[in-house]
């Protein structure tokens, strides 16, 4: 709701129409069971999907992490306006950081990735942490650290950001330690495919490198037959430039040759064992290039073994 605000806010600006919010429960919401239990994919917007096919909305606001990597023909992905703050954040007792969390150290998420990424990075640094399955808002889970049943839990950037709770965070996760799910921080918003007028007026809250970058990470989720609970973290974004600027090379000469870069990790949910892997080609033009450069990671990936890691496959 926090997040369909924004957009509304947003849509009023660009439009000057009057928007009205419509609330919608969706199963993902209610469930108490596991996102692995309930298969992740699709149990946050079939409900919303339902009701524009009806007519009963005219446009949906979608956290893009949680929609199905295959788009219906009859819908039609407006705009993805410009990415919030992708990464994943601590809320932990006492104000710790993640490094400075105790022996055993308790740490509650819902996602498979991220325990794959933390228990890895644990292991790798001679951490010693447990994690813990949960769901619920966010209010559930940071409350799981108020009333001391865990040490920590961990939430996404974004959403606190936009609920105006980003101080709670008491460390944020580097994307070197944990990636996030692909498309995380971004928002998708969703119409009727025959809606012109409306396709054109949403148009304008569209971010062009958003929208490529979040296509190259769903790409290679997609390439991976991995649907949204599986263990897999990707992000595309600009590399910084390392090296210094040659006599001759094109940047010099003022032309910027603009890069993306796409990281892509597979895990097991105990990190023992991840695939971890990266790409970087021109910022993509057009919709096939940025698809090309996730399914181009996501071969490389499966070349090292990522389809074992994953479990079950979505199809």
């Amino acid at each position: 709701m926090a997040q369909s605000g924004l957009v509304a806010d947003a849509v009023r600006r660009v439009t000057g129409r009057p928007v009205e919010l419509v609330e919608i429960t969706t199963y993902g919401d209610v469930s108490r069971e596991h996102l692995a239990q309930i298969g992740g994919t699709g149990v946050f917007v079939t409900a919303l999907r339902d009701a524009l096919l009806r007519g009963e909305v005219d446009f949906a606001v979608h956290s893009l992490k949680d929609l199905p990597t295959t788009q219906p023909e009859d819908l039609v992905l407006a705009a993805v306006p410009e990415r919030e703050d992708p990464r994943d954040v601590i809320v932990a007792r006492d104000a710790l950081k993640f490094a400075d969390l105790p022996r055993g150290a308790r740490i509650g998420t819902g996602a498979p990735r991220r325990m794959a990424q933390l228990n890895a990075y644990a292991r790798s640094h001679g951490l010693d942490i447990e994690t813990v399955p949960i769901r619920g808002n966010v209010d559930t889970r940071i409350g799981y650290v108020r009333d001391g049943g865990l040490d920590a839990v961990v939430l996404a950037a974004a959403g606190l950001n936009r609920m105006g709770r980003i101080d709670e965070v008491t460390d944020f996760l580097s994307v070197d330690t944990v990636l996030p799910a692909p498309g995380q921080g971004a928002l998708a918003i969703e119409c009727a495919a025959d809606n012109a007028a409306l396709i054109a007026a949403l148009a304008e809250l569209d971010d062009p490198f958003t929208r490529a970058a979040v296509t190259a990470e769903r790409s290679l989720l997609a390439a991976l037959e991995a649907g949204c609970s599986a263990p897999v973290g990707a992000l595309a974004d600009l590399p910084p430039l390392s090296a210094p600027l040659e006599r001759g090379d094109p940047q010099a000469d003022g032309q910027i040759v603009k890069e993306m870069r796409l990281r892509g990790v597979v895990g097991t949910p105990d990190g023992h064992t991840l695939v971890q892997l990266s790409t970087t080609g021109p910022v993509p033009e057009t919709h096939d290039q940025a698809m090309a450069l996730g399914r181009e990671l996501a071969a490389e990936m499966l070349a090292k073994g990522a389809a074992g890691l994953m479990g079950e496959r979505a199809h």
